[in-house]
């Protein structure tokens, strides 16, 4: 018997939890983008933030992603700062303002967001959720209910998503 109806479930769902002052998260844009291209629109990958103490701009540089995001540029650009890390060490949030503005963003606006702080809420409460789930370093990857962590070392990462992501996807098509 086919089921008629026209809802699929919902893609798989790939967390990133990432520090955008994070050199080893720049490392990771390589897998994150070829895993982008394989998957496309099936794979959903989710940006969540886990900013890192030692690195003093990591709070404001999430903040900032979040404002990209509900601009419409959020991985656009995660990807500009993490591609400029050292920039950011040494600039802190003029460098995040100057990003938006070379991608068009409303680059006031950030400022603004920056200010008034309209994002900690959400930036706080990915950290505390990242602690809770045993998160200690960036970047980590949630998927299928399975915790990868890209702190240390990176390598085979991507194939244990694929892995994971295939899996989930054979189940969903059934």
């Amino acid at each position: 018997m086919s089921d008629s109806s026209p809802a699929r479930p919902a893609a798989p769902v790939l967390e990133v939890w990432c520090e955008l002052q994070c050199p080893d998260c720049r490392h990771a844009l390589d897998d994150l983008r070829a895993l982008r291209a394989r998957y496309g629109d099936r794979l959903e990958l989710r940006l969540r933030h886990f900013p890192l103490e030692k690195h003093k701009h990591s709070f404001a540089a999430a903040q900032a992603a979040e404002e990209a995001l509900e601009q419409g540029r959020g991985w656009p650009y995660v990807e500009a700062v993490l591609g400029r890390v050292e920039e950011l060490d040494r600039r802190g949030e003029a460098f995040l303002v100057e990003i938006a503005r070379e991608l068009g963003l409303d680059a006031e606006e950030f400022d603004t967001a920056l200010i008034d702080g309209r994002h900690i809420l959400i930036v706080d409460a990915d950290q505390a959720e990242g602690k809770a789930i045993g998160v200690t370093g960036t970047p980590t990857y949630v998927i299928g209910g399975e915790r990868l962590d890209g702190g240390k070392s990176q390598e085979g990462l991507r194939e244990r998503v694929e892995e994971i992501a295939d899996r989930l996807l054979a189940e969903r098509e059934g």
